[in-house]
């Protein structure tokens, strides 16, 4: 009979039901001692009620405890309450590998390293002489910190059953599964699908029948497919002991040649012959998934459209792949008779990386694929912190970079691919692709996206939040063209895409609805639009008729009408939805006239917490479950934060953490939105943060020791971002954006009536906002200097005006962020990758000594707080071995939906 909530099994309290099986029940519980949340599962009574089986399964459980491994799910304890058995684990958050696999196969970045995983779990385990007898996808986890291999020992039914004929066997072999898709499994050991031919025969199976299994997973993994398929039982089983699955590259022809050789050998049907063990195993996937190696290779379409192979050499690597092999790639599919998208051939990708001694950040924006396809245009960071464009093309082995391109950011071509547009330092410009000075066209402040037409009109959005406007290609007036309709409460518009006749365009609306924009269609010399669809990007046209976008976590492609203006079928799958977007409703690919894909292809790396001196040493890792931990901020009295950790790009929740202990607890959780900004009250009893609940982004505020989320202030303006708390907590330091102002810094009331007070509000770019301990001065940022710096000003009444020396900052990134010491004698701050200080003299008038240089802080540091006397600083980075973003040239993927 099911449990029901408020069950007590000894100290565990039932709170819900997760799951059910052949070997029990699981529910989700309360551990009233320690005050976790476990999952415990409860043996079926055909189990329990035999002494033999109780004896067993205990040895087994003490066995598998010892298991202390990050990629198996921790057994914490056995109980048994009255006639119920039951054991205690680890609760994993996560979905299942079987659940991902319903959405397709997985790049095979991703299977190298969750394959790695499961073979090393698998090599614990087999070392401390446990053998699972159950791989598969179901019983892999995947969560944010990695695989989870569940059930180790315990959901396999050979371990408990006895001789052969025995009233134990039969209860163990008519004891169903959850296996899918054959409703009879399980009245063979195991699942169907995973179990080796030993184990199809009766034989007494060991680790090489894990490592079977292991290559049945890794096979599904890279291809989506598993590799014995029958209609029946005993169709399945045949194919098991007599078929060879189909060779891996006819159904993925990117999956590498080692990772199909070791495949091969671990679907030998000799025990024999398979490799020995899973260490041997996780060798070879780590050393398959090692940047450059030899064992990787690309496809490349032949002028047959058969598919040949070029090895990847890391010693000729330019951006990460072999030269050779890419301009042979693109040569091929540019000369070749029909050249476009085409159906003939198999679909291909490619990935390069950033240019030797740059980084890049794997923004959407910060690249794009001229209109013909030959040359990729590039936003690379150099060691000093500053971003420029580079050239590839692809046609052949050349890369340059595109001098006086400084601070450049969201580029996007003319329509005869011989002109490149960019922002940079607030202005839209354009260079021509053989180089030169580059021309500006117009101001563009604090722009979200622009296109170049056929007519030579540019569409862009200049600002955040406000209309779209438009100039000629060769610059003069700006005109507004198409603005937000307010009884449709919208508050931006942006990432505008021209169609081929020049005069239609796309772009989508802010706020989001239901997760996804609003894409609506306008053309040039009209105010009217029309809404033709809602995505999760902002889409991209292209040849021979669709729509490229994202829905949910795909990447998608929709057949469409660029004369009408008209989609028409449903969305289909190109596959996982590239990295995050770096603006809100942004673009997810570029893509050329011909039908050829640019995109970032990576995930969210996990972080760490790392404790810095003032000298930059680090001094300590706090120890928190694995995760993607980001935004930063220590309680006034020190010994608390509240940190973020994301999901995806668009879940993030907010958690408490205890700073001595390490011990994080939930605080804000909202899985369909981004909670963000936490910022402290100055007693420490609340956090005030920003969330989208309604699809724009308000103020909330909450109590730390418990209490209801209380909204502090809403409006119908998209973002508000916070940064302080005033020290008498009479105010909120935050910014906005404004249609005709830009971004502006305000502060809001916490009286009765809550209106927002602007700080500084002028056509040049300003926000932020940091209270002094005193709550006299007000630091915030500011380009009206033509770069973004700090600026100190008295409060509440404005006044005294002052620079902060060497805040100034260029490019895109803003200035900041900034800390005053507890005692108010200090000023902390980050320009680009320096941390700095400034001392604070006192007296009635603000001045403040040269800024003094600590230290430079790590390039890739995604978020940072110190401690309220600045002696020590907080600072989350991504851990060891995080893969950099890969751009992916995708080509001939047509193929894969049927043709148009």
């Amino acid at each position: 009979m099911p449990l029901t909530p408020g069950t007590r099994l000894g100290p565990y309290e039932v709170s819900a039901p997760i799951g059910a099986g052949g070997m029990g029940e699981v529910y989700r519980a309360k551990d009233t001692r320690l005050g976790r949340d476990v999952a415990v599962k409860v043996l079926p009574q055909h189990l329990s009620s035999s002494v033999e089986v109780r004896a067993r399964f205990e040895r087994e459980a003490r066995t598998i405890s010892s298991l202390n491994h990050p990629h198996i799910c921790t057994l914490h304890d056995v109980g048994r309450e009255g006639e119920t058995d039951y054991l205690v684990m680890e609760l994993v958050e996560g979905e299942t590998l079987a659940e991902r696999l319903t959405r397709g196969r997985l790049p095979v970045a991703e299977v190298l390293r969750i394959g790695a995983q499961i073979a090393d779990a698998l090599d614990r385990a087999h070392r401390a002489g446990v053998v699972h007898r159950d791989l598969k996808p179901g019983n892999v986890m995947l969560t944010r910190s990695g695989a989870k291999l569940m059930d180790f020992g315990l959901a396999r039914p050979t371990g408990l059953a006895g001789p052969s004929g025995s009233g134990l066997s039969r209860a163990v072999s008519q004891s169903p599964t959850m296996a899918q898709p054959l409703t009879a499994e399980g009245t063979i050991v195991g699942t169907f699908q995973y179990m080796s031919p030993e184990q199809l025969d009766g034989k007494e199976s060991d680790a090489r029948s894990d490592l079977w299994a292991l290559g049945c997973v890794l096979y599904e993994m890279a291809t989506g497919k598993r590799p014995f398929q029958g209609a029946t039982q005993a169709s399945l089983i045949s194919a098991i002991m007599r078929d060879t699955p189909r060779p891996m590259t006819t159904l993925d022809p990117m999956s590498p040649p080692a990772l199909e050789r070791l495949v091969g050998a671990l679907l030998a049907k000799d025990p024999d012959e398979r490799i020995q063990t899973a260490h041997d195993a996780k060798l070879q996937l780590e050393w398959a998934a090692e940047p450059g190696s030899s064992s990787m290779s690309s496809a490349v379409v032949a002028g047959d459209g058969t598919l040949r192979r070029t090895r990847r050499d890391g010693a000729v690597v330019a951006w990460g792949v072999a030269a050779v092999s890419l301009a042979a790639a693109v040569a091929i599919w540019f000369l070749a008779p029909g050249r476009g998208a085409r159906e003939s051939g198999g679909r291909l990708r490619l990935t390069i990386q950033a240019p030797p001694g740059n980084t890049v950040s794997g923004a959407s924006t910060a690249s794009a694929l001229s209109p013909d396809g030959r040359t990729l245009a590039v936003v690379a960071t150099d060691a000093e912190g500053t971003g420029r464009l580079w050239l590839r093309h692809l046609g052949d082995l050349t890369t340059r970079r595109l001098d006086g391109t400084e601070h450049a950011d969201q580029p996007f071509w003319s329509p005869d691919s011989r002109w490149i547009a960019f922002f940079a330092e607030g202005k839209l410009k354009k260079i021509a692709l053989s180089g030169g000075t580059p021309e500006v066209l117009c101001d563009a402040p604090d722009p979200r996206g622009g296109a170049w037409g056929a007519r030579d009109v540019i569409v862009f959005a200049p600002i955040a939040a406000g209309s779209l406007f438009s100039v000629a290609a060769d610059g003069g007036a700006v005109t507004e063209i198409v603005r937000p309709d307010s009884l449709r409460k919208e508050t931006a518009l942006r990432c505008p895409e021209f169609l081929p006749d020049g005069r239609q365009f796309l772009f989508v609306s802010l706020p989001a609805r239901n997760g996804e924009y609003d894409v609506h269609v306008g053309q040039i010399g009209s105010h009217e639009r029309r809404q033709i669809l809602s995505a999760g990007a902002a889409p991209v046209y292209t040849d021979p008729g669709y729509l490229i976008t994202t829905h949910g976590a795909r990447l998608t492609a929709q057949r469409f009408d660029a004369r009408t203006a008209t989609p028409s079928g449903k969305p289909m799958a190109l596959g996982e939805a590239p990295l995050p977007l770096s603006h809100t409703g942004g673009k997810a690919v570029s893509a050329s006239h011909n039908g050829v894909l640019a995109y970032w292809s990576g995930s969210l790396s996990n972080t760490q917490l790392q404790w810095l001196d003032r000298t930059g040493r680090v001094q300590g890792v706090l120890p928190l479950p694995s995760g993607r931990w980001e935004q930063i901020a220590i309680s006034p009295d020190g010994s608390r934060a509240v940190v973020s950790r994301s999901s995806t790009s668009t879940e993030t929740d907010l958690w408490l953490v205890d700073l001595v202990t390490g011990q994080p607890s939930r605080f804000v959780f909202r899985p369909t939105s981004s909670a963000g900004a936490p910022v402290w009250s100055p007693d420490g009893s609340r956090v005030a943060f920003s969330d989208d609940p309604k699809g724009r982004f308000d103020i909330f505020v909450k109590p730390v020791n418990g209490g209801e989320t209380e909204l502090l202030y809403e409006s119908d303006v998209l973002f508000k971002n916070l940064y302080s708390w005033s020290p008498d907590g009479k105010f909120l330091a935050f910014e906005q954006p404004d249609p005709k102002t830009g971004w502006d810094a305000w502060v809001l009331p916490l009286d009765v009536d809550r209106e927002p007070v602007p700080v500084v509000k002028t056509p040049a770019n300003e926000g932020r906002g940091w209270f002094s301990p005193d709550g006299r001065w007000i630091v915030y940022s500011s380009d009206e200097s033509g770069r973004p710096e700090l600026h100190v000003q008295a409060f509440p009444e404005p006044s005294g005006r002052v620079p902060l020396d060497g805040s100034a900052t260029s490019g895109t990134d803003g200035a900041g962020p900034c800390w005053w010491s507890r005692d108010g004698r200090e000023i902390l701050f980050r320009a680009r990758l320096s941390l700095r200080v400034v001392a604070v003299e006192p007296g009635q008038a603000f001045r403040a000594g040269p800024a003094r240089e600590l230290f430079q802080l790590p390039e890739d540091v995604v978020g940072m707080c110190p401690t309220p006397d600045l002696t020590r600083l907080l600072v989350s980075v991504p851990v060891q071995g995080t893969a950099a973003p890969a751009l992916v040239i995708d080509m001939n993927w047509v193929s894969e939906l049927g043709g148009p």
